[in-house]
């Protein structure tokens, strides 16, 4: 078998995953009908045939190692063509997401998404990638930076640097800022998307400000990104400290349904999403030597962190119920 070319860094913009859209207009009324004026560059839907030549390019690439991976071990070919879609029913099905404030996210060159964290497994995560795939005008990729258990973990380890994921450290984040990335950081960490379901919505601490140290060293904006609903998928009322620490794990969830109802306690709860993208911060004004002022970096963290936590109070009060949005 072939093996996979291996680039460079390259800037975001790729071929965008397609979300198919019917394309067609009604007739008009009258003896004679006569077709509505089409969409002057219409999608036609998917049918088989075209999702089955798509999977047979994408198995004859997988073979013939006729597809790109970058430094950080990167996969846009099998992103796209397995991973994103697989994640799709989730985003447009099951928690119905809907997303505020994208034209925030700039469409080329290197940004920073800061969102809070929540819901017992990091499904915000890969929910905002989704966004950022689907529904972002450039349709560009979201680098995001993990914990180093997601890479210690067989199998998951191995998908996230496929999905475009890479270490939570300085030096990686800034490389990938560098080279025009979108970076997707959740500064609470496990802080946050372990903490008891009584807690919800309120942010945790966002550690050292990392994160705006590697913006400023490489003068990117920040765009605060607030997340509602995530939350509620798996309502957090316990801990059995005991098998965290067997399986390695910073805690072990007890929710109303798990493990009371084994697999099925698993399945997620139908919360309704939303995500919004806040106004850029801008970094580039503050000199090469910004990152190294203490007080700088601090009132920044809690400028993108008070933000952030506004935002999730104005989205909850304009949020009728849990399930319906």
């Amino acid at each position: 078998m072939a093996e996979a070319r291996v680039i460079p860094l390259h800037g975001a913009d790729r071929e965008p995953l397609g979300r198919r859209r019917g394309a067609g207009g009604a007739a008009r009324p009258g003896p004679v009908p006569v077709p509505e004026p089409a969409d002057p560059d219409p999608e036609p839907p998917a049918g088989w045939e075209e999702r089955l030549a798509d999977l047979l390019a994408f198995a004859r690439r997988r073979l013939q190692g006729d597809y790109e991976v970058d430094e950080f071990g990167f996969d846009p070919d099998l992103t796209d063509h397995v991973l994103m879609p697989s994640l799709r029913p989730l985003y447009e099905k099951w928690f119905r997401v809907e997303t505020i404030g994208l034209h925030n996210v700039p469409g080329e060159g290197g940004a920073l998404i800061v969102a809070n964290h929540s819901g017992t497994l990091p499904l915000d995560a890969t929910m905002t990638a989704y966004a950022m795939r689907a529904d972002h005008p450039r349709r560009r990729h979201l680098r995001m930076l993990g914990a180093d258990l997601v890479f210690k973990t067989p199998v998951l380890g191995a998908l996230a640097r496929k999905s475009g994921q890479t270490l939570a450290c300085n030096p990686d984040a800034e490389r990938l800022l560098r080279s025009g990335e979108l970076v997707g950081v959740w500064p609470e960490g496990f802080k946050g998307i372990g903490k008891p379901f009584k807690d919800r919505y309120k942010l945790q601490r966002f550690g050292r400000g990392g994160f705006v140290s590697a913006a400023l060293n490489t003068g990117v904006p920040i765009i605060p990104c607030s997340i509602v609903g995530a939350e509620e998928i798996y309502p957090k009322i316990g801990d059995i400290k005991a098998l965290a620490r067997l399986f390695g794990f910073p805690y072990f969830p007890v929710t109303p349904f798990f493990p009371l109802l084994g697999p099925l306690g698993a399945i997620p709860l139908p919360s309704k999403w939303y995500i919004e993208f806040g106004e850029p911060i801008a970094t580039d004004g503050y000199g090469p030597h910004a990152a190294d002022d203490p007080m700088l970096v601090f009132n920044l963290t809690d400028q993108v962190r008070e933000t952030i936590q506004q935002t999730l109070y104005r989205l909850l009060t304009q949020r009728r119920n849990v399930f319906l949005g």
